[in-house]
């Protein structure tokens, strides 16, 4: 299943967004060593490099086509093909940072103490997941895939919702780490342009299911799936529509030693 790097940055003021409120509540004046996980097309690695130019930043992805556009984009900084689930590093980060990539992963239960794992005294932990799975862009999406007409082939890819609450995390979390902070945003994207939302979720939630179609299934697929979307989310005024997006943000840091 291919990223497809275009695709995604369709929307890159918005997704760009969550990762700059994200980075505004990291506690770390200088950290030496840091690690953009799931980095993408590296746009986000960019502003942490910018924002701490003396540190050693290195962006990991599992996405051979979303790496390729951050090297020719990024030339300066270092780029890892890597399984962030299977995270690993020889030199433990002061820095571990993750927008928009934690949700594509299940058993968070696991994951996160062990990232935690791979901190320095300290080293702080920053994650921005989604958290819209209840909202109808993705809800229409599972309801269709569940449907008897595509159930056969799509139904094995609808997931339980990845992100749980807050309250979740937070118990999770709390008695691993020295500090924590946890909030959930809201953003009300205001999206221009024909069949809007479906962009957006081609760059994403839509991915897995066209791939798992052939070329006439998945566009006979996706225009079902964009008749849903239209009633869920009508087109404005100046051609506008407005789509609410829920993001939760985390953000600990472990003990001093």
């Amino acid at each position: 299943m291919a990223w497809n790097p275009e695709q995604y940055t369709l929307f890159s003021d918005h997704r760009l967004r969550p990762a700059m409120d994200l980075l505004s509540q990291v506690p770390l004046n200088s950290p030496s060593v840091i690690y953009d996980l799931g980095c993408g097309t590296g746009n986000v690695t960019a502003l942490l490099s910018q924002h701490w130019n003396e540190a050693i930043i290195t962006g990991i992805d599992s996405s051979k086509e979303m790496l390729a556009k951050a090297r020719k984009d990024h030339p300066s900084i270092e780029w890892k093909l890597d399984d962030i689930s299977q995270f690993s590093p020889t030199s433990k980060g002061n820095l571990l940072f993750s927008n928009a990539a934690l949700h594509w992963l299940d058993d968070h239960e696991t994951l996160f103490p062990t990232l935690l794992k791979q901190l320095r005294a300290g080293g702080v932990l920053a994650v921005q997941m989604p958290n819209n799975f209840s909202a109808p862009s993705h809800q229409n999406l599972y309801d269709l895939a569940l449907s008897p007409e595509w159930v056969d082939r799509l139904g094995p890819l609808v997931r339980p919702a990845p992100v749980h609450n807050i309250d979740w995390y937070f118990d999770l979390l709390s008695p691993l780490v020295e500090k924590i902070n946890i909030w959930e945003t809201t953003y009300f994207q205001i999206l221009k342009g024909k069949d809007a939302v479906l962009e957006w979720t081609r760059g994403t939630a839509l991915r897995p299911f066209l791939a798992a179609l052939d070329e006439t299934e998945s566009k006979l697929f996706e225009s079902q799936y964009a008749e849903m979307l239209m009633e869920s989310y009508p087109v404005g005024q100046d051609d506008a529509t407005l789509y609410p997006f829920s993001r939760l943000f985390i953000v600990v840091q472990t003990p001093e030693e």
